[in-house]
């Protein structure tokens, strides 16, 4: 990685390293359909979507949209957009359709079409392995607080990377295993719907075990050279105030969002305040002996996910949450600011604590953003232009602090822009929209809004507009 370009900065762009990433990012049952075509079969949000109450207006990622026929028009999009690097996921029911044995030819053949598009377009293809679509049948047998689960993970890293390793480049095992665990098995409010705090925590370590096991895969079938990597959306937990009450109650919130993935895979241990603190939910006899040693398998750089920060204070919330026994002792508070469509506040500051924390924390690790971005009420106008004037100022406030912190000595190596599409966005169906580019889901109609185009600017430019 260059250092940040010494070039004088003008006082019309804030420049960022020559050689910086520019990507965007979509996850693989948010866009693609095709739910039952080429062999593919059910993933827990298959199911889940289709339990009356679970995703608003009973929607479903059936459709989408509809990526799997529309590979070559949405790779045009981003060569339009200029982006050098493209964040997808691969969908594990498309390729290994029960989650065991042989891949299906016919899946990964789609995957392989998305990389030769993407490569014939300049653009390099970034793969996640899983972004949350488990396939049904582990999920029947016991899901991921089920060990086998791990095992079978890594048996499909190994045969996804050994049919793709050719065309990509940067391998992401996991996307947010905070949401696979706490909010599938804590709370309920994801797929698959459980509500059990031992189970999130179990479901947790399985996680970490699954990405230990599937970084050795990935590496005995992967060329020399390629990229390893993990995506954690780590919490930004602010105390409401500096009492040691509210401190603690900021300590447990990092513990059990953040240390629970950070400790295990960087320093290979859990964290002794995330044992203590749980032991009325589990007593982690489900750690084996060498778990810790696999969870640690050295990777090639660290994704973090930034949309918002967790502000807290003591005191206690109600149940079921997803911060398994931490809310008897925590509640949490609105964070002030603007807020998006989501009712997320609009905190740009938090992206530059992420970073600089990592930085201290985590001295020689490279960092990316893999997802940030922002919903909001998005519309075509009479004349068919989509004005997005909000998310052109969240996305400005948001790279400057990249580069604010890239000034501070992080090693960002990237962006990449949550998200190219309007998609499925999870429980919340199609009522939200974080794409850059708006999909008319009747019509399947996209129409770049004023925010791509502010981001093809910004990638022509190698730097923000001031």
């Amino acid at each position: 990685m260059t250092a940040v370009d010494a070039r004088p900065e003008s006082a019309a762009t804030l420049r960022f390293p020559e050689d910086f990433r520019w990507g965007t990012a979509t996850a693989a049952y948010q866009i693609e359909g095709a739910a039952t075509e080429d062999g593919r079969t059910p993933s827990i949000w298959d199911t889940f979507s289709r339990t009356p109450g679970k995703v608003r207006n009973g929607d479903t990622g059936d459709i989408a949209a509809d990526h799997y026929h529309r590979v070559r028009e949405d790779v045009a999009l981003m060569r339009e957009l200029g982006v050098t690097d493209y964040r997808f996921s691969v969908a594990w029911p498309r390729v290994q359709p029960t989650g065991r044995g042989p891949a299906l030819q016919k899946g990964l053949d789609f995957y392989r079409r998305l990389c030769d598009e993407l490569r014939d377009a300049g653009i390099r293809p970034v793969a996640t392995l899983y972004h949350w679509d488990l396939p049904q049948e582990l999920e029947d047998a016991g899901g991921w607080p089920r060990r086998e689960t791990a095992e079978r993970f890594a048996e499909y890293a190994g045969i996804t990377a050994g049919a793709l390793g050719d065309r990509v480049a940067t391998w992401t095992t996991l996307n947010e295993p905070w949401c696979s665990a706490f909010l599938g098995y804590g709370n309920g409010v994801h797929a698959p719907g459980r509500t059990c705090d031992a189970d999130a925590l179990r479901a947790a370590h399985h996680l970490n075990l699954a990405h230990g096991l599937a970084v050795g895969a990935l590496r005995e079938a992967l060329p020399a050279g390629s990229e390893v990597s993990l995506t954690l959306n780590l919490h930004v937990v602010r105390a409401l105030t500096e009492s040691a009450e509210d401190r603690d109650a900021a300590r447990r919130i990092d513990a059990v969002a953040n240390r629970i993935f950070l400790d295990p895979v960087f320093r290979g241990r859990l964290p002794e305040d995330l044992v203590r603190d749980t032991a009325g939910v589990t007593d982690w006899g489900f750690v084996r002996d060498g778990d810790l040693t696999a969870i640690a398998a050295p990777i090639d750089s660290l994704g973090l996910n930034y949309y918002s920060p967790t502000v807290v204070a003591a005191g206690s919330s109600e149940s079921p949450s997803p911060w398994a026994g931490a809310e008897r002792h925590v509640r949490f508070l609105p964070a002030p600011g603007p807020r998006t469509a989501m009712d997320w506040p609009v905190d740009a500051d938090g992206l530059y604590e992420l970073l600089t924390r990592m930085r201290d924390e985590l001295p020689g690790v490279p960092l990316v953003i893999t997802e940030n971005g922002a919903a909001y009420e998005d519309y075509a106008d009479p004349s068919g232009q989509v004005r997005d004037p909000e998310r052109v100022a969240y996305l400005h406030g948001h790279l400057a602090a990249v580069r604010r912190a890239i000034g501070d000595g992080a090693d960002v190596r990237g962006y990449f822009l949550w998200s190219l599409l309007d998609n499925f966005e999870w429980a919340f169906g199609y009522s939200k929209r974080f794409g850059i580019v708006h999909v008319d889901f009747a019509s399947q109609r996209r129409t770049p809004k004023d925010s791509a185009r502010w981001y093809a600017e910004v990638i022509a430019r190698g730097g923000l507009p001031s």
